[in-house]
């Protein structure tokens, strides 16, 4: 299983960034998906997710800023960040679920950065 994150990188304060994640070795289609974000010195946290059906949910945080999707022909999970703010910056990871054996994954985190 790989999940390849990127797109992050250095914005400004009410900047956009969208980060990408390409999935392998798992059915995607089955797979519920995740952002994950882990900001120093912090626990890393939920920041959206969508399940198979393309339902989704978000933190409270990132509501109205933030919109996950995801791409099933391309085996990609996106995360569109707008209004970006200091307080969004973090290494974020992207996760999956295998909804049978209840095992996770993770990929290897993409670093995001707010700052003037």
């Amino acid at each position: 299983v790989q999940l390849q994150a990127s797109g992050g990188g250095l914005v400004q304060p009410g900047g956009s960034l969208r980060l990408s994640c390409a999935a392998s070795g798992i059915i995607f289609r089955r797979s519920p998906m995740a952002w994950y974000r882990q900001a120093p010195g912090k626990q890393r946290e939920l920041v959206a997710r969508i399940n198979t059906g393309f339902g989704v949910t978000y933190a409270d945080s990132v509501k109205g800023r933030y919109t996950i999707s995801r791409d099933n022909r391309e085996n990609t999970v996106y995360l569109q960040m707008e209004s970006l703010q200091p307080e969004d910056t973090a290494v974020y990871y992207c996760n999956s679920v295998n909804l049978v054996t209840a095992a996770q994954y993770w990929g290897q985190g993409t670093q995001v950065t707010v700052s003037s």
